[in-house]
């Protein structure tokens, strides 16, 4: 299901995300949720989704995720 604020995001999303990424995550997982609804594995595709979009805008630098 959608997510209404980041608070929501799984608990894996909001203790290794800074800030901002968590609303890059928010945003394309909602998005993708509504853009794949027919298919059956929506909820999986769209956490595909959000973590490649996370990933064109921070990328992982031991244990903490940075901006590039």
């Amino acid at each position: 299901m959608p997510y209404a604020a980041t608070a929501d995001l799984p608990d894996p999303v909001r203790s290794h995300l800074p800030a901002h990424a968590q609303e890059i995550y928010l945003a394309a997982f909602n998005n993708a949720w509504e853009e794949y609804a027919r298919r059956e594995d929506r909820e999986a595709l769209a956490h595909r989704v959000a973590w490649a979009a996370v990933k064109q805008q921070y990328r992982k630098a031991g244990k903490d995720w940075v901006k590039k």
